[in-house]
């Protein structure tokens, strides 16, 4: 044994003797005893040869413990395992609660592996018991894992745990029950604390793009590609051009910006090395640190008190530049990149050495592989539906509902408006940074350079929209594997979705037909009502409120709710060509030039897979649209049109987020007979989608029932079938990025949301010394605040419990970013960042969705659920805006809907704030008034 962990030693503060007659010779030993009384106490006795040191830390009146510290003896730079021995007395646990909860969030902030053995005196073992589902909660929320599961004391219940975070336990054995020793059983149980794995170098090119070599490329490139366009507009004119003269321009401006960049910034071929680097580290600093080393070995050599002071002076001017460098470097890299959380997270990911974030593709795994994979899973799905599609043809309902033609002659889109160039100059500069290995340079250096390259760019761009026709190179895809979750399996390719990139240019003038086509879509209401993909003021979060707040009123109701989230398989890439333009045509009213640049962007597109800085061979694409690109969803969205007409036939509720499709029903468990309505829907919708060459899959459609318990128990017992999906309730689903439970508590949300952001708040602080506050802070609202926010609307009305885990994330966020103690007072910390606590936070989201709700900002869906209050007889109240309160049963279920809440608290505010003329005037006054109710 290499440690023995003791609880309960009863030794007093200075009692030495016993614990040393018990340590063997080669160990060492340390105890903490009870402050105050007799009992108590936590000890450990330990092998000399591991480099343990006990660690100073607040203690807490609810439970004792101590704390080593075990650094990794192979690197000094990781942070070492934390190994807590800990004791917790019987009795009163709502203080106990409080402490361990900030307690355990502080360990992990303060390092990455921690391991927490001790008494805990609590049933484990008693699923029901109130201070272990509290207890549990926590533990989930900050993301540790309980190794025992099995008895540890006499009386056969477990209360001795093993917690672990970021780190395995192994061999975990329970010893029989010795009553000469302890009414405690012994536990055993190995852990390793390994070094970092060192990766093989790899090579990759890149360019060196200097200032000087920018500045040569702004110099070169404006005459190449003004020849360009005066050329082409010689040859005839702009706007009747053919085809083969639009390539040919297009050809010529990418040939002419890569032949530019290959001159002053030409690809290298530069090694990936193990070794962390500098990317800060400049010529100065390098020249500044020579200095002072030849300093040093000045005064080594002479022991000249001159010559002592000067390299001590040379290492603090050098110490301070490097800080100020590096901190400027990290400021500039958070400022640009601020929007990018993906970049942002890779960046810090680095910076924390934190490989295992960083998934990669298995060197096994080579392009063709991928691109063959893709190719055939595609193939085999629309050969699955061409053979049930005889079977679906036979449904005339569905055909009617899909042809329907719902546009006026008058009001069809028939071209594209050409774009001025203040538009194209404002799309590229709210266009992500992003580059595709097909651009001929950077998107950065584009967009720098754009306003000296302007008319062939702009040529381009309207040349496509007036002929109604999209160049070749803008129709080719580079597909980069994406990981669906990272807890799958990296080497089997099934596991990985294809995402497509696009030349930066193609995506700007998608981006422009879209906006067209969006207005069109919106000025003559074209878009089905509940879908909420990819539109104006609609979102994944006005979506769940709207369902969800329909759910709880009908169980408030005593009814029981069936929400089916239907799955289909690669939806956006089996979409059919033909069926699409069709769509377009006739349910939309794109006609003329305008169909005829769709039916240019769909033919002839090419794709292929890149991997390891390998492409796979070019694949013509015959049917779907690119995930990835920026028409794709709105195309998607189009295709799918048909179906809501479909599913209103049947009077089930439904909601769609562009391929995401989900169907809810409310029912009385005494009349079962109104889920055939529901089966009925998802028969038709099954044949619908296989005419349309789109599969359903059944075997990954989820359910989940809603409601009383009494009443969802009357139902299952029933066990009705859907459709050949049995109605088996799951205990939670994911539904939009939100995960649902059965209770509608979201405490499965909750405590995922607190889980990852503690991992990203770990790594923050790793970082923080070398970040401005300023800084931070941005990387605190990238990566915690965001997640705090994301549909917290969800959360109104919820019980307290369930919002004390968030705050505890905001309360350690606010620590890691004041760099404050661990016991002081967090609310004045949060008043001076001018942070709503996590309650007010969803107030204050509720609140806004309330407002743009009764100004037309909110999806039409949203403001139909809120009702102004219009009293029988004229008082002064009737201009006051108030909202109607609608009556409710049971303030756990209709108490939290939205419908409820958002009246509830919109009555709450002062008339000033209510009455705001402008969005941005409301947000400044509701956020005032509610800093002053929670810091007031």
């Amino acid at each position: 044994i290499s440690l023995l962990s003791l609880t309960e030693s009863w030794l007093q503060q200075e009692d030495y003797v016993s614990l040393n007659e018990s340590t063997p010779s080669n160990y060492l030993n340390h105890h903490i005893a009870r402050s105050t009384g007799r009992g108590g106490g936590v000890a450990t006795i330990f092998h000399s040869d591991l480099l343990i040191s006990p660690l100073q830390i607040n203690s807490y009146s609810s439970f004792e413990h101590l704390i080593l510290s075990f650094p990794n003896p192979d690197c000094k730079t990781v942070k070492p395992l934390l190994f807590v021995v800990l004791y917790r007395p019987p009795g009163p646990y709502s203080e106990f609660l409080d402490q361990i909860s900030d307690f355990l969030s502080d360990l992990v902030l303060n390092t990455d592996k921690v391991i927490v053995v001790g008494d805990f005196n609590i049933h484990v073992d008693i699923e029901n018991d109130c201070l272990n589902v509290a207890f549990s909660n926590i533990l989930d929320s900050i993301g540790f894992t309980q190794r025992i599961h099995s008895s540890t004391h006499s009386c056969h219940h477990t209360l001795d745990l093993v917690l672990t975070y970021g780190i395995e336990c192994e061999e975990i054995t329970i010893f029989p029950h010795n009553p000469v020793l302890s009414d405690h059983f012994l536990i055993t149980f190995e852990f390793f604390i390994t070094e970092f794995s060192r990766h093989e170098s790899k090579f990759h090119y890149s360019r060196s793009l200097s200032d000087n070599a920018v500045a040569s490329f702004k110099s070169t490139v404006p005459s190449l590609l003004s020849s360009a366009s005066q050329r082409h507009v010689a040859e005839g004119n702009i706007f009747s051009s053919s085809p083969s003269q639009i390539d040919a321009l297009v050809h010529h401006v990418n040939s002419s910006l890569r032949v530019a960049l290959d001159d002053v910034a030409p690809l290298k071929k530069k090694v990936i090395r193990d070794r962390k680097l500098a990317p800060w580290f400049n010529s100065h600093l390098r020249a500044l640190k020579q200095n002072s080393r030849k300093l040093e070995r000045t005064w080594r050599s002479t022991h000249h008190e001159e010559a002592y002071l000067s390299w001590k002076n040379s290492l603090v001017l050098y110490k301070n530049k490097l800080q100020q460098t590096r901190t400027a470097y990290f400021s500039a890299l958070i400022e640009e990149n601020k929007h990018n959380p993906k970049f942002l997270f890779s960046t810090v990911a680095k910076l924390t050495q934190n490989h295992s974030s960083e998934p990669s593709i298995p060197l096994a795994l080579s392009s063709n592989d991928f691109m063959g994979f893709f190719t055939s899973k595609i193939n085999s799905i629309r050969n699955k539906i061409f053979s049930i599609l005889p079977n679906a043809i036979s449904s005339s309902s569905v055909s009617e509902a899909a042809s329907e033609v719902t546009v006026e002659p008058h009001l069809c889109l028939n071209r594209f408006d050409p774009v001025e160039l203040s538009e194209l100059s404002k799309i590229l500069a709210s266009s992500k940074p992003s580059t595709c290995i097909l651009d001929p340079i950077p998107t950065k250096l584009f967009k720098d350079a754009f306003p000296l390259v302007t008319a062939p760019i702009l040529d381009i761009i309207n040349l496509s929209l007036v002929n109604g026709y999209v160049p070749q190179d803008f129709k080719v895809a580079v597909i980069k594997p994406s990981l669906k979750k990272p807890s799958l399996d990296p080497d089997d390719p099934m596991n990985y979705r294809p995402i497509s990139n696009l030349p930066f240019l193609s995506k700007v003038l998608e981006k422009i037909v879209a906006i067209q086509v969006c207005e069109h879509l919106n000025t003559n209401a074209l878009f089905e009502e509940f879908q909420s993909g990819f539109r104006e003021y609609h979102s994944t979060e006005t979506a769940l409120v709207r369902v969800t707040n329909d759910i709880l009123m009908a169980s408030d109701k005593n009814l029981v709710s069936v929400l089916v989230l239907l799955d289909l398989s690669a939806a956006f890439d089996t979409v059919d060509h033909n069926v699409l333009l069709e769509r377009l045509e006739h349910v939309v009213g794109i006609k003329g030039t305008a169909l005829g640049w769709f039916k240019s962007y769909l033919s002839d597109r090419f794709h292929f897979v890149n991997v390891h800085d390998k492409s796979s061979s070019y694949s013509r694409v015959t049917c779907g649209v690119p995930q990835g690109s920026v028409l794709g969803p709105i195309l998607f969205t189009i295709y799918m049109l048909p179906i809501g007409k479909i599913i209103r036939q049947h009077g089930i509720n439904f909601h769609c987020y562009a391929d995401d499709t989900q169907l809810y029903l409310s029912i009385n468990p005494d009349e079962p007979n109104r889920l055939g309505r529901l089966q009925a829907c998802l028969e038709d919708i099954k044949n619908w989608m296989t005419l349309n060459f789109l599969l359903l899959n059944q075997d990954k459609t989820e359910v989940l029932i809603f409601g009383p318990e009494i009443q969802k128990r009357k139902l299952l017992s029933q066990s009705p079938d859907l459709n050949g999906i049995t109605l088996i309730s799951e205990n939670k689903v994911r539904n939009l990025g939100v995960i649902f439970d059965q209770d509608m508590s979201f405490k499965s949300q909750v405590k995922q949301v607190c889980r990852i952001s503690f991992f990203h708040l770990r790594n923050i602080a790793k970082i923080r010394s070398i970040l401005s506050r300023s800084d931070a802070e941005k990387l605190v609202h990238a990566f915690i605040t965001s997640r705090l926010d994301y549909c917290n609307s969800l959360l109104s009305g919820s019980p307290q419990n369930v919002v004390k885990s968030l705050q505890l994330v905001q309360n350690a966020a606010a620590r890691v970013l004041m760099r404050i103690k661990k016991r002081d007072h967090i609310s004045p910390v949060l008043a001076s960042l001018h942070w709503l606590p996590v309650k007010f936070r969803i107030d204050f989201k509720i609140l806004l969705l309330t407002y743009k709700a009764l100004n037309n900002q909110a999806p039409s869906y949203i403001s139909d659920l809120i009702v102004p209050y219009v009293p029988n007889r004229a008082l002064r109240s009737q201009t006051a805006g108030l909202l109607v309160v609608p009556r409710i049963s049971k303030i756990r279920m209709g108490g939290r809907s939205f419908s409820y809440q958002a009246p509830l608290l919109w009555n709450q505010l002062p008339a000033l704030v209510r009455e705001a003329d402008t969005l941005s005037t409301f947000k400044n006054r509701l956020k005032t008034f509610l800093f002053d109710r929670a810091y007031g």
